[in-house]
């Protein structure tokens, strides 16, 4: 079988592998439609891992059920997740499945990116979801993205009325403003260098979009909230500008959400006084898990979020390379789909 080996998001190469044999609890699943994350193409996450088969946004079709699968069968069309939690620990039993001790290890053999994949025994007791008939693969791939949106509005505690700022305004910023305009977003404002990018945020409901690089961007979010900031801020990138400009931009009690990884050297210089004296909340949003993805597979269902809007581009396996080169691309690249089969 064909699969994608990534040594860095510009050394990728397509290899032939033996397929996985899926053993007691498992399925086999041919691959169809797996998303480009932004982890995907970001270096230092790479590095983590590389030499490996990536991809974790993912949707296909079963094709072996192993013994003691009851719930599948052959045919079925589903999302897989790459993580599990065990469901019963203490994280689980306080609903926070992303600190599961069993929650790290990726469940899909040998990686999303690969014709055919072995989904563990535990992926498919707990989160692997058939898709509805109304949907398509390219709409399974986007419920792990989704989800992890779901996850981060839902931390942001975003209000009827709420002024929303979401800083980077790719396919991720994209999601979380949409999340924030259905949770009740009165304003709806983004941040990013990218004119391609502001042009398509605009498209999808953003109600201004401003340039990072043009001077004072705090005090642009309050010229555009009545003077207040940004009642949630939501943050994709990392940098330490964009986290300090985002703190800035918040309204008094305000909360901020940061939503990517963040490289294990990076260092952020934020004076403590700032967020003290107007009691903002700082949070993290890492991953999401089944409550998560099954919100995201209603939102797909229901059409708040499609897969025909947000994806730009979609390649066949043969041209992984490619898919990565546009992944990183930006402009007028949102969302990057690998299709693999018939």
């Amino acid at each position: 079988m064909k699969a994608v080996v990534v040594h860095a998001p510009d050394r990728v190469e397509v290899v032939e592998r033996p397929a996985p044999v899926p053993g007691p609890g498992d399925l086999l699943v041919a691959m169809r439609a797996v998303g480009l994350c932004g982890s995907d193409t970001t270096a230092w996450y790479v590095a983590t891992k590389a030499p490996a088969v990536l991809g974790h946004e993912t949707a296909g079709v079963v094709v072996e059920a192993g013994p003691g699968v009851t719930a599948f069968r052959p045919g079925d069309r589903v999302f897989v997740h790459h993580h599990a939690p065990c469901g019963s620990c203490r994280a689980c039993a306080r609903g926070d499945s992303v600190m599961c001790p069993a929650w790290k290890p990726n469940r899909l053999d040998p990686g999303g990116l690969a014709e055919l994949v072995r989904v563990d025994a535990a992926a498919v007791a707990a989160d692997t979801l058939k898709l509805p008939d109304g949907l398509g693969f390219d709409d399974g791939a986007l419920v792990e993205p989704l989800a992890c949106a779901v996850k981060a509005v839902a931390r942001a505690r975003v209000l009827p009325g709420d002024s929303v700022l979401v800083v980077g305004t790719g396919s991720n910023g994209v999601l979380l403003g949409l999340l924030a305009r259905r949770a009740g977003a009165a304003r709806l404002l983004g941040s990013d260098p990218d004119p391609a990018r502001r042009r398509l945020a605009l498209g999808f409901g953003f109600d201004e979009v401003f340039d990072p690089a043009e001077p004072g961007l705090p005090a642009r979010v309050r010229g555009a909230t009545g003077g207040g900031g940004a009642d949630a801020v939501l943050v994709v990138p990392t940098a330490e500008q964009a986290v300090q400009a985002a703190v800035a931009s918040a309204a008094p009690g305000g909360r901020v959400v940061f939503y990517s990884p963040v490289s294990p050297d990076a260092v952020w210089r934020l004076a403590p006084s700032e967020p003290y004296f107007r009691d903002l909340t700082l949070a993290f949003s890492y991953s999401s898990g089944p409550a998560e993805t099954r919100a995201a597979l209603a939102l797909l269902e229901e059409g708040v979020v499609s897969a025909r809007r947000l994806v730009t581009h979609r390649l066949p396996i043969e041209r992984a390379a490619e898919a990565f080169r546009l992944a990183r691309a930006g402009g007028e690249v949102l969302k990057v789909l690998v299709e693999i089969g018939p």
